[in-house]
């Protein structure tokens, strides 16, 4: 099972570039595709999900093109976009039912599946209820279900756990890992604690372009030695922003604890921390500094 992409770019009426030569191979697992808003994420999941064709390069998946041939990826794809829309009118069961049919899933087959999605994402007790009076976190937990309505070997979702509260995100967190032993995963966001979380492989994109792709660890060692921990007065903070690439703050009685992202010692005090997701985000989402780094 791969999923191919290769110098994949996309423009928009007006010449706007969504993406530009993006490649990336994937297999079995969890990829974390992780950027700010804007950077391109979006465009490359419609573009996966066979909604929108890309302007060049290709996509195959198991050897074959998504363009030219769609329908064998389609057969196989769970997808939850970033703006899911349901039918107001309709409850969750009912709502899911119609998916289903969609999908041209028999309709016992569909019945047993749908009620063990409908455990999985919390929502028996509201599977009664109409969309129309779901919150924004139960309608999103509705998209993950009809997502995986037919057991997909890929399975892309973007920002996911948006509107969700903390633990319904654990709870998401935890079925990604659970799924991505016999299937492709790719989890788009811009929330990093959610890639840290889950992902077994992590792509970093910035302005529609692939910035590093590597495993969590190999991003974490390419930071280790760069962070930095230290005190600063509360009307220094402002200036310590402007001069250093800051992950975090901690206000105390003293002053504020910093933690930022430096090649060299930052301050006479500062002392090495160890790095975590959000610092080798910050180390390589960065244009002017880091624009296609590489990781070995």
């Amino acid at each position: 099972m791969k999923l191919s992409i290769e110098h994949v770019g996309k423009t928009y009426r007006g010449g706007t570039r969504g993406l530009d030569d993006f490649s990336l191979e994937l297999e079995p697992g969890v990829l974390g595709l992780l950027g700010p808003n804007g950077a391109g994420k979006s465009t490359l999941m419609r573009i996966l999900a066979t909604i929108t064709k890309p302007t060049d390069g290709t996509v195959t998946w198991n050897g074959t093109n998504i363009v030219k041939s769609p329908d064998g990826l389609r057969s196989v794809l769970g997808y939850l976009p970033q703006d899911f829309g349901v039918y107001p009118n309709l409850t969750a069961q009912e709502f899911l039912e119609y998916v289903a049919a969609a999908k041209g899933i028999e309709h016992a087959a569909a019945r047993r599946r749908i009620q063990e999605l409908l455990v999985l994402v919390n929502l028996v007790d509201a599977r009664k209820r109409a969309l129309g009076g779901f919150s924004g976190g139960m309608r999103q937990r509705v998209g993950i279900a009809q997502a995986l309505l037919n057991d997909p070997r890929l399975l892309i979702v973007d920002e996911p756990t948006a509107g969700l509260d903390p633990e319904e995100r654990v709870r998401f967190r935890n079925l990604l890992s659970d799924l991505s032993g016999e299937r492709i995963v790719i989890l788009s966001t811009h929330i990093v604690s959610d890639v840290e979380a889950t992902a077994t492989h992590i792509a970093l994109i910035n302005r529609g372009r692939l910035v590093v792709s590597a495993p969590p660890e190999a991003l974490l060692q390419k930071v280790e030695g760069r962070v930095w921990e230290w005190m600063v007065p509360s009307s220094d903070l402002t200036d310590v922003k402007a001069r250093f690439r800051v992950s975090a703050t901690l206000r105390r009685s003293d002053g504020v604890r910093v933690r930022a992202v430096s090649d060299m010692q930052p301050a006479a005090g500062a002392q090495p921390a160890s790095p975590n997701l959000e610092d080798a985000y910050l180390l390589f989402i960065n244009p002017a500094e880091n624009a296609g780094a590489q990781v070995a």
